[in-house]
């Protein structure tokens, strides 16, 4: 009989939610390792539908700024707008102890970290949820607010974490067709 009981701390499936955060066309020349942050958002959107982590994306004033990139959109049946920069009002979601689904992990990438990232993970660390943000899947025009922003979002009580990471803690068990499927995501 086995005594192992899985750490808390790690993200599981059946508990994980993904948002992705205003990855709009406008944005794409002015945000610093872009090309990384995309990939990467798109690896963590090719693991979740894989897992069956629910997805979801939103657009901070598409008129201005364009619709989320190519690359990306068709992941998601729809994307809410919004102006205010916090993604949390126009999710609408319940608080994390007062879901039945039970999914009070929260991985969020995306754009800007330093603006609607940052604010969308303090509304939702307040609202109980366990957010998780992979630091190579979130960008901002200047290294310096991104970086500001991880601290101040460790120090709230976020994980930060990796894509690679957030991948196969999702898959948990290697040896399995999944994880050869999660696996080719990285090479």
């Amino acid at each position: 009989m086995s005594l192992y009981s899985r750490s808390h701390e790690l993200l599981a499936v059946q508990n994980s939610q993904l948002l992705v955060i205003d990855m709009q066309e406008k944005f794409v020349p002015h945000i610093a390792e872009m090309e990384l942050v995309t990939d990467n958002c798109h690896k963590l959107l090719e693991a979740a539908q894989k897992l069956d982590v629910p997805k979801y994306a939103t657009e901070q004033y598409p008129k201005g700024l364009g619709k989320t990139i190519e690359k990306l959109a068709g992941y998601f049946d729809e994307i809410p707008e919004k102006l205010r920069f916090s993604s949390a009002e126009v999710l609408n979601w319940k608080n994390a102890a007062e879901r039945e689904d039970n999914r009070f992990q929260l991985v969020i990438a995306g754009i800007e970290t330093h603006i609607c990232l940052l604010q969308t993970t303090f509304d939702f660390l307040a609202q109980g949820y366990r957010v998780y943000i992979p630091a190579d899947a979130v960008g901002s025009r200047h290294k310096l607010d991104k970086e500001i922003a991880l601290q101040r979002m460790a120090d709230a009580g976020a994980i930060i974490t990796t894509t690679e990471s957030v991948l196969f803690e999702w898959c948990e068990i290697a040896g399995t067709d999944l994880f050869k499927e999660i696996s080719k995501l990285v090479k």
